[in-house]
């Protein structure tokens, strides 16, 4: 049997070990990468990692390692196309990229507005968003994204609270095709069903979904 010596060593360790990989996390996110070209992600994403809405930077605190991860590696192979985000995450080394998205996932995050199924939508934007378009096939957002686009898992990230301009531009990115690392092309499927009106909508829709009561 191991004695509890031994046993306060190895939990000892286990605890520095994570306090030193968490720090790692931290610098790449505030200080950049080893490599050159490797920027900070602070100075694009914001000093709590919320995002910069007016220039459409995305938020990143508190969104799930995997899906972050999952970019990282789609920017580097081309499989998600940004002029910005593919030099700088091909820059990053690959325990780099494991630590800093680990880093992200433990930064708080805003709260999401309360969002009740018995409230109706609106209008035709916020109808999609709730109900989907099934004459056009199109699933309501909230179906694969969560009640209120809280985000499901690693593979359906958060919508609520994100800038309009960001979302925008990825609903415009998946209908152009510069986009395409999802399975089956299902987001290109519904990006190419909306209209710019509807796409617009539904962006400001879940942008307003964060830190205050949902109206629909």
């Amino acid at each position: 049997m191991m004695s509890l010596e031994r046993v306060l060593m190895g939990s000892a360790l286990l605890l520095i070990l994570g306090s030193a990989h968490a720090q790692e996390g931290r610098n790449v996110f505030t200080q950049g990468g080893s490599q050159p070209g490797a920027a900070p992600c602070v100075a694009c994403h914001g000093a709590d990692g919320l995002g910069l809405a007016a220039a459409g930077f995305p938020r990143l605190a508190g969104l799930p390692a995997g899906y972050l991860r999952k970019q990282l590696e789609d920017f580097k192979s081309g499989a998600r196309s940004s002029p910005v985000m593919q030099p700088l995450a091909s820059a990053l080394t690959e325990e780099e990229v494991g630590t800093v998205t680990q880093a992200l996932a433990t930064m708080p995050a805003p709260a999401v507005a309360t969002l009740h199924r018995s409230v109706m939508p609106a209008n035709a934007a916020q109808k999609i968003a709730l109900q989907g378009a099934w004459d056009r096939q199109i699933p309501a957002c909230v179906s694969c994204h969560g009640p209120a686009g809280v985000g499901v898992g690693e593979a359906f990230p958060p919508l609520a609270g994100q800038s309009a301009a960001y979302l925008v531009a990825q609903l415009n990115a998946w209908q152009s095709g510069a986009r395409h690392n999802d399975p089956n092309d299902l987001m290109g499927h519904i990006a190419k069903s909306l209209t710019a009106e509807e796409v617009q909508g539904v962006a400001t829709y879940f942008s307003s979904l964060s830190g205050q009561e949902a109206k629909p």
